[in-house]
């Protein structure tokens, strides 16, 4: 039987990857706080994979999110393999994350990309460790809550500490959170360690006040980003298919819009989107399709224009 992949786009394995240019790769939990339980985004990269196929027979059409068609040729890929998922056992955390920082690294040694499709907020932590020895990070982090939890119920490396922890790897030198509003961040505290680390937080109150453009604005060009999407970052009118929906939030154009911003101001160098919740989708899984198309205009973006296709208008 055929493995089931993103957009119906080329199957690969890890120890024979040729010349790759994006590689996805699913990760339903990297740390879970009950030991033994699977990550409420467990089916999570299943879903997503399955959302895809909605509109992979057009993906060699025009893309007005991105004004260009990344995948002119039906019959070429672009160097785009999916690898299926890493083996994530919920009473193995210890495992889950040497498998997922490992499979970061080969992707990244094959000169590829790499995308995630998580599972839960833990995942980020073992994904950019798999950067170390590389060039410097900037994180972009959409997300309703700050993530700068220490030790949340004995654990450090769970759901609610990703950002403190990517701050604490030397290859990550800057950071850039967007979208926090409401409860869920902890107390103050954590707000002030960001800032003290030198996180630029964009509220959503300053995307009322400002637009996207204060997102954007925040980011230092010429950088190398690693994007990391937690899906309560965008407002649970239009992605209510999370752990902890919060009012307010990003809509999908202000998402596309600050990821064509970072490929214009810098490079994206890897993505990880997480926190969607199967369980809570509709029954036509309208969240999976959003969280699938963030992925496929991530990929373009990555891909850039081949000059085949006259762009749109910005």
């Amino acid at each position: 039987m055929t493995r089931p992949t993103f957009a119906a786009l080329p199957a690969a394995d890890l120890d024979s990857l040729d010349t790759p240019s994006i590689v996805l790769f699913g990760a339903s939990e990297a740390t879970p706080y009950d030991d033994g339980e699977p990550s409420h985004s467990a089916d999570a990269p299943a879903a997503i994979r399955a959302a895809s196929l909605g509109f992979a027979r057009q993906l060699s059409q025009i893309d007005f999110d991105l004004g260009f068609t990344p995948f002119p040729d039906p019959n070429d890929a672009r160097g785009v393999v999916d690898l299926g998922d890493v083996d994530t056992r919920p009473e193995d955390a210890a495992g889950n994350r040497e498998r997922i920082e490992a499979t970061t690294r080969a992707v990244l040694a094959a000169g590829a990309v790499p995308i995630v499709l998580g599972g839960d907020d833990s995942v980020p932590i073992p994904f950019a460790a798999g950067f170390a020895d590389r060039e410097p990070l900037i994180v972009v982090q959409i997300d309703a809550h700050v993530d700068w939890g220490d030790d949340i119920r004995g654990e450090p490396l769970g759901y609610g500490s990703p950002m403190r922890r990517l701050a604490e790897m030397p290859h990550v030198t800057g950071m850039v959170q967007v979208g926090v509003r409401g409860l869920g961040s902890g107390g103050a505290w954590q707000i002030e360690d960001a800032r003290n680390w030198g996180s630029r937080i964009v509220t959503a109150y300053d995307l009322i006040r400002s637009g996207i453009d204060a997102a954007i604005n925040a980011v230092p060009a010429g950088g190398r980003y690693l994007v990391s999407i937690d899906c309560d970052g965008i407002d649970p009118a239009a992605f209510p298919a999370v752990a902890m929906p919060t009012p307010g939030g990003l809509r999908y154009e202000e998402v596309v819009l600050l990821l064509r911003a970072l490929a214009a101001k810098g490079e994206i160098v890897g993505l990880v989107l997480a926190e969607y919740v199967p369980a809570r989708d509709d029954p036509h899984r309208l969240c999976a399709t959003m969280a699938a198309r963030i992925v496929a205009v991530t990929m373009g973006l990555i891909l850039g224009d081949n000059g085949q296709t006259p762009p749109l208008p910005a």
